[in-house]
């Protein structure tokens, strides 16, 4: 049930409004993902350095690369936070004042840390960078929110695994901002406390190497008597511990009410399509939300936009209380999106109406695509001709990142997409 809180809310012309709105924080992988994430409505960033970062493998960032993040970032009106959240190790201690130092020098609004060494060492030498407790941390309860508050933290990322009466709690006991998951990838370990990769991979999950093991396919046996009897079978779709991914945009209303700060968004390794699609869906509710939060509704056309770039099943996981087991995939554990990237924009020229895209995947004259971005509205139509850069028509768009252009029916701006259905 939705309990209307009057703290962030005020009347103006007789109608009720939110006056304290939520950050919308995104993810970027890397500066192309934090561009496009900006770009389609986030209020802040979230990325991973060269080092300190739980996400070895995304492209992640140099510090040259963080400061052209955030001077973009800043000219919109948008933050840039940086994880380092490892859990540090003595070999990780030399450079760790250096480095934080960058960060503050390059203009990073704050930090999201783990590991009390690092919170210690950004307050002594790089004091300007706020300091946000991760989610690594794994806070449940407004006891241990107070003590990280008592500690002179600025925000706290709650774990994934709380619910909305104990975000209630937590917000009414500690006077901290809160940051909470609203979409993306759930861990089957508590909030990402797992050793699955150091034993099978030699990769620490700790320190940025999480192989997901948990998603690998596995079989399952029960032995008895020195046999091995199967105790799995959904056809012929092997087993995994993989979780559903979290979903909670019809919880939205509610996570507003409850005043959390920020709501994020999981997926630094995403694609720019998932970002963007992700970011500018969240960003319709939020804004819509506040706008007449007593005349709201959850519109069909904004969830399966979300469908338009899910690889597996979503959930509310834990948010409204404990998932049963309709929250796990046990058998198959991926599905494929409704829609494919096809194409990034580059350019418009509106007296000739052709577009120049970047090819992402491949497409050919005859094939329907959609068009989406934050100045538009969705609109499809039927390719009827491809040229390269040189004026010569093709008969497909095969080549990665190849420079193509084609009449389009409506205006285009850069950062636009082009996708088409699977």
């Amino acid at each position: 049930m939705l309990v209307k809180n009057d703290r962030i809310s005020e009347i103006v012309d007789g109608k009720r409004v939110i006056v304290k709105k939520p950050e919308l924080l995104a993810p970027a992988g890397n500066l192309e993902k934090l561009k496009i994430a900006v770009h389609y409505g986030a209020d802040a960033v979230f990325i991973g350095g060269q080092e300190y970062s739980l996400r070895a493998n995304a492209d992640n960032f140099t510090i040259e690369e963080i400061r052209e993040g955030v001077e973009f970032a800043n000219r919109y009106g948008a933050k840039v936070y940086v994880t380092a959240n490892i859990y540090a190790h003595n070999e990780n201690i030399p450079g760790l004042d250096d480095y934080l130092r960058a960060l503050e020098e390059a203009g990073v609004s704050g930090i999201i840390v783990a590991d009390p060494l690092i919170i210690e060492t950004a307050r002594r030498v790089a004091p300007k960078l706020e300091v946000h407790l991760s989610t690594q941390q794994s806070l449940t309860n407004w006891k241990a929110v107070q003590f990280w508050k008592e500690e002179g933290l600025e925000r706290v990322v709650l774990a994934r695994e709380v619910s909305a009466e104990e975000i209630r709690q937590i917000k009414e006991n500690v006077d901290i901002e809160i940051e909470a998951f609203i979409h993306g990838a759930m861990c089957s370990a508590y909030s990402g406390r797992c050793v699955l990769s150091n034993h099978m991979t030699a990769r620490d999950s700790n320190r940025g190497g999480c192989c997901q093991s948990c998603r690998w396919d596995y079989d399952l046996y029960q032995l008895s008597d020195g046999r091995e009897i199967p105790l799995f079978s959904e056809g012929d779709a092997p087993f995994a511990m993989s979780a559903k991914d979290l979903n909670l945009i019809r919880a939205i209303p509610a996570m507003i009410e409850l005043g959390v700060d920020s709501l994020k968004i999981e997926g630094r390794m995403k694609s720019i399509h998932y970002v963007a699609t992700v970011v500018s869906v969240y960003r319709k509710v939020i804004d819509a939300y506040c706008a007449d939060p007593d005349h709201f509704t959850i519109r069909d056309e904004w969830v399966r936009e979300l469908d338009k770039c899910a690889n597996r099943e979503t959930a509310p996981s834990f948010f409204a209380g404990f998932p049963d087991h309709t929250n796990h995939m046990y058998g198959t554990h991926s599905r494929k999106p409704t829609h494919e990237f096809a194409g990034l924009v580059l350019d418009y020229d509106p007296e000739t109406g052709i577009a120049t895209i970047q090819q992402r995947n491949h497409f050919r004259p005859g094939d329907e695509v959609e068009f989406f971005g934050p100045e538009i509205d969705n609109f499809t139509q039927v390719i009827e001709t491809i040229w390269d850069e040189e004026g010569n028509e093709l008969d497909a768009a095969r080549h990665p990142l190849q420079i193509v252009k084609m009449k389009v029916k409506r205006p285009l701006f850069p950062y636009n997409m082009m996708r088409k259905e699977n």
